[in-house]
């Protein structure tokens, strides 16, 4: 049986005592455009289509182009439920303080060591990608050959730096890699649409027929993990500019031009090479299927560009996430679940930076282990590091869906919101949410492209991380009470 927390209203809550030495995050700092940068960029655009949608295209056929708006539409329903409660959370714990909140606090402090576990796995995982990509692009246009680590590590040190300085410096640097793979794509698209596709521009990748088919758990799939990364607005709380319009705002603005720029694009590389063919052309080689088509209807340069624009994406995504490591530590820190240390804040920058340079020691030691044992860069090091990430971040989707409905049948609509916002949206989101997790862990195989041993024992890690979360939780209860009922109740917003 889990206790409720506090009360459920609006007021601010004292600060608890001692959970927030010395210096603090920088506050009125990012408005909803700089928090939109931040969660769109985790989702890494680019990279996303060049290097998935042409598989969702393979396994699903030409309707792909609906898995990502469906996926849209299930994320905007838990969206919905989310932002109801977020004017009731005043910690900048995201997953952990929404399910502590409606769960209870052995749920929250196990949300908390699944959302630490997870995105430091989609993070360092990212490095094996980034290196990859950064290899082979600078081999092909520089004629320079390198180990990929070698682009890993200086990855890492470029991301910590970025992490280190200001939050301002972050949101500029995002918006610009941003708008770069965004603008390319969109190039694309204008020149698909000004040349009227390969056999005329058509709408049959959105007709029932090639709709409801069996095939569509493969794209539904992919799309469900190319959204990760939305829900990282909360975690901005502290250092967003009037939070409790700016996180709601930055969430739906995120989910929408995500689920809306995925289907276009996947629709556009459809009539690219039209309804006839381009299941043919990805199954022929999926990972060239954008650039041919940037060759073919842009131009030589346009593909080039592409390839370093993918490696930019990269670097955005991998920033995002550790911006996301560092400020789940430092709400953890701050009430004491973690050690004071680890949730220090830069006097001049504002950041969190002994949570930074953990968490970059950490990739260091990652990428090294892999890199001496010989694993591949992408097959192997990306994507088996990278998969429990995804599971354990779906999951964290649809437990904290689930607490959100909680919460409010717990009396917690003090201010008489609705009923759709807060039981329908969040009991349809919980569901729909808990169906795709384990859609992707029974199509794990095509995030990782191993075998089914592989595939459990990376599935089977976020009940396991889970799990020892909820078991510390109830150590703290026995052996650290003052700990444990200050889980979740720090006010970020208090003076």
């Amino acid at each position: 049986m889990t206790e409720p927390l506090v009360p459920a209203t609006p007021r601010r809550q004292a600060r608890p005592a001692g959970s927030a030495p010395g210096p603090r995050l920088r506050r009125g700092t990012l408005g909803v455009a700089d928090i939109v940068f931040f969660v769109v960029a985790a989702a890494a655009p680019l990279t996303v289509m060049a290097g998935v949608a042409p598989l969702a295209i393979l396994f699903g056929g030409i309707g792909a182009p609906v898995a990502y708006l469906a996926v849209g539409v299930v994320l905007c329903l838990f969206a919905v439920g989310f932002t109801a409660m977020t004017p009731y959370i005043r910690n900048a714990g995201a997953f952990y303080s929404y399910i502590a909140r409606g769960m209870g606090r052995p749920a929250g402090l196990g949300a908390a060591l699944l959302a630490l576990f997870s995105y430091n796995a989609l993070q360092i995982g990212m490095f094996g990608a980034f290196g990859f990509f950064s290899a082979t692009t600078v081999s092909e246009l520089l004629g320079v050959d390198l180990p990929w680590p070698v682009y890993a590590f200086a990855g890492i040190v470029l991301v910590w730096f970025l992490g280190y300085r200001s939050i301002n410096l972050g949101a500029r640097v995002l918006a610009a890699l941003l708008v770069a793979e965004t603008a390319i794509l969109l190039l694309l698209a204008v020149a698909v649409l000004s040349a009227g596709g390969a056999d005329g521009l058509r709408l049959d990748s959105f007709s029932p027929g090639n709709v409801f088919t069996s095939d569509m758990n493969g794209p539904l799939g992919l799309a469900v993990a190319a959204f990760i990364g939305f829900e990282a607005t909360a975690i901005y709380r502290e250092e967003a500019r009037h939070p409790d319009r700016a996180v709601p705002r930055a969430t739906y603005v995120a989910v929408g031009f995500l689920g809306l720029f995925y289907a276009f694009i996947t629709w556009i590389i459809v009539q690219a090479f039209g309804s006839g063919q381009a299941v043919a052309v990805a199954r022929s080689g999926p990972s060239e299927m954008f650039f041919t088509a940037m060759t073919r209807y842009v131009g030589d340069w346009a593909s080039d560009l592409q390839r370093v624009l993918i490696v930019t994406s990269l670097l955005a995504a991998l920033l995002a996430f550790h911006n996301t490591v560092t400020r789940y530590v430092y709400a953890l820190s701050a009430e004491h679940a973690l050690p004071a240390a680890l949730g220090r804040v830069h006097r001049r920058h504002g950041s969190p930076w002994i949570a930074g340079v953990v968490q970059s020691v950490l990739a260091v030691v990652v990428v090294s282990v892999f890199a001496l044992i010989g694993t591949d860069p992408y097959t192997q090091f990306f994507l088996w590091v990278n998969t429990p990430g995804v599971v354990g971040v779906l999951a964290l989707q649809a437990v904290a869906a689930f607490a959100v409905l909680r919460f409010f049948r717990r009396g917690g609509a003090a201010r008489g919101e609705g009923r759709l916002r807060t039981l329908a949206a969040p009991a349809a989101a919980g569901v729909l949410l808990t169906a795709a997790t384990a859609l992707v862990c029974w199509r794990l195989d095509l995030l990782t492209g191993a075998g089914p041993a592989v595939n459990w024992t990376l599935a089977a890690l976020t009940p396991a991380v889970f799990g020892t979360g909820v078991l510390l939780a109830a150590r703290l209860r026995r052996t650290r009470p003052d700990v444990y009922t200050r889980l979740a109740t720090t006010d970020i917003d208090a003076p």
